[in-house]
């Protein structure tokens, strides 16, 4: 890992004319604003189908690709949609993902693309190397022929061949069309950073196709699910509600299935990061019957026969531990014993004394240093919402002597890029120090999550060449 800086922004945040952020033109104008910003590295949140809430981290397959990333545009010169469907799928609001009208019109419109489509042996050629997101098509046609039940209620066993088509066209159009962004990031000297969710959704293609990985019982329902106590974020901790893994049964086939899901991540990405790292440790089990976090226990995890089963398949592709949280003594040896990077959070660097490991000058090089995560309050958010002590403190810190706090923002992103961490990565909102009203995920809530959009006109009023100078004042160009 060189010494070198980047941008957290999900796809989803994206400008554009669709709905949501996607694999179009902005795509390629955000990779040029990083390589003019000296940014070398674009880090995303996971790209499967989200849950509900609208949330990445609960999907129904590790191995699938989000329909809405497809860029509507690209398909209309392909000869795939008409000009009146084009404009039909135009948004109506910039400014937040339209998630309500893409559920409804997003899927009937990529359908009508799939019956004009003729280049089936491409597809086929495709799947022939991705079983895991052929399962996940055939999955999505039965949920739908099922009335969109859970599975472990299906009575229907053969889906809707109409669907199932329209499913593989959809899975196959968004790799073709990523695969295209990731080589152009590539020759711009641009690598992309991944986000791997820790568990997968009780109801998805992975649980479906292979019961006997995770803990459930005899009607395949969840006996403990998945969780963290309470911490910072909740004094309930967070039910997750995800089924456990059988690391038990993984084990016998050498932690198959992790192996398959970490080299389709590196195929996508060019590094990984791997959400609740923690968990390969120890992990948090709560009775499925229970309501919150609170009744839960620590359980030992895998650890490093994981650890090594994953580095066997992964090359030299950047692996990235978030070991955030109730972390132990235990995890800080997984880590080290790992040799992967893990996460320092400014934010967290004032919850304690001048010994925090979230503060810059604690950091070790072998480290991805963060004013804040997804999970986190926007940088500015965060001045806001500390108490004066705590906030001249953090000020003082970062060199910023005076009181307007819309002038602190270039102290604090130079004291993070002055860090010894040899990658530090910036949330797009805090390089445009937005408020909290631009934050895009408040863990435990699940409501009014990864909706957050940023407009052409608000990138490009970022100083480029300021950051530019800073990346290159600090040894990170």
């Amino acid at each position: 890992m060189k010494r070198s800086s980047g941008v957290l922004m999900h796809v989803s945040s994206l400008w554009g004319g669709y709905s949501e952020g996607a694999f179009g033109s902005s795509a390629y104008e955000f990779i040029d604003f990083l390589e003019e910003s000296g940014f070398s590295v674009w880090q995303v949140l996971p790209f499967c189908l989200p849950d509900e809430c609208n949330s990445p981290y609960k999907s129904f397959s590790a191995f699938s690709g989000n329909p809405y990333f497809i860029d509507p545009e690209t398909l209309y010169k392909q000869g795939l949609l008409t000009a009146a469907e084009l404009e039909n799928a135009k948004q109506k609001a910039p400014y937040a993902c339209e998630f309500s009208r893409l559920e409804k019109e997003r899927i009937v419109l990529l359908q009508s693309a799939c019956e004009r489509f003729d280049e089936w042996e491409l597809v086929d050629e495709f799947f022939k190397d991705h079983p895991h997101t052929e399962a996940f098509c055939r999955f999505m046609a039965l949920k739908k022929a099922n009335g969109d039940k859970v599975w472990t209620e299906w009575t229907v066993t053969e889906p809707d061949e109409r669907t199932l088509r329209t499913w593989r066209f959809i899975q196959y159009t968004f790799f073709t069309q990523w695969a295209q962004v990731k080589a152009y990031a590539n020759k711009k000297g641009i690598s992309i950073i991944g986000d791997l969710p820790i568990y997968v959704a009780h109801d998805s293609a992975d649980v479906w196709a292979k019961p006997s990985l995770f803990h459930l019982d005899k009607r395949n329902l969840p006996t403990n699910v998945a969780g963290v106590p309470p911490d910072y974020f909740s004094e309930d901790g967070q039910l997750w509600g995800n089924p456990l893994y059988n690391w038990e049964e993984m084990a016998k086939d050498g932690y198959a299935w992790w192996k398959e899901r970490i080299a389709f991540m590196c195929e996508l990405f060019d590094g990984v990061r791997i959400d609740h790292f923690r968990a390969f440790e120890a992990y948090f089990s709560i009775p499925a019957e229970e309501k919150t976090a609170r009744n839960g226990k620590w359980v030992k995890g895998p650890g490093m026969d994981l650890i090594k089963a994953l580095k066997s398949v992964c090359g030299d592709k950047l692996l990235i531990a978030e070991d955030l949280g109730d972390i132990t003594p235990e995890v800080i040896k997984l880590v080290k014993d790992s040799g992967f990077p893990g996460m320092k959070i400014l934010q967290f660097g004032f919850l304690g004394d001048e010994n925090s490991p979230h503060l810059p000058h604690n950091y070790e090089e072998n480290a991805v240093a963060y004013t804040g995560t997804h999970d986190n309050n926007t940088l500015l958010g965060y001045i806001w919402e500390l108490d004066p002590q705590t906030r001249r403190r953090f000020f003082d810190y970062c060199g910023f002597e005076g009181d307007d706090w819309d002038k602190s923002r270039d102290a604090i992103l130079k004291t993070l890029l002055a860090s010894r961490a040899r990658l530090v990565v910036f949330p797009l909102q805090d390089l445009l120090f937005y408020g909290k009203d631009t934050r895009i995920n408040v863990p435990g809530k699940a409501e009014d999550n990864w909706s957050y959009r940023v407009t052409a006109e608000q990138v490009a009023s970022i100083d480029k060449k300021k950051l530019a100078y800073y990346n290159k004042l600090f040894g990170r160009i």
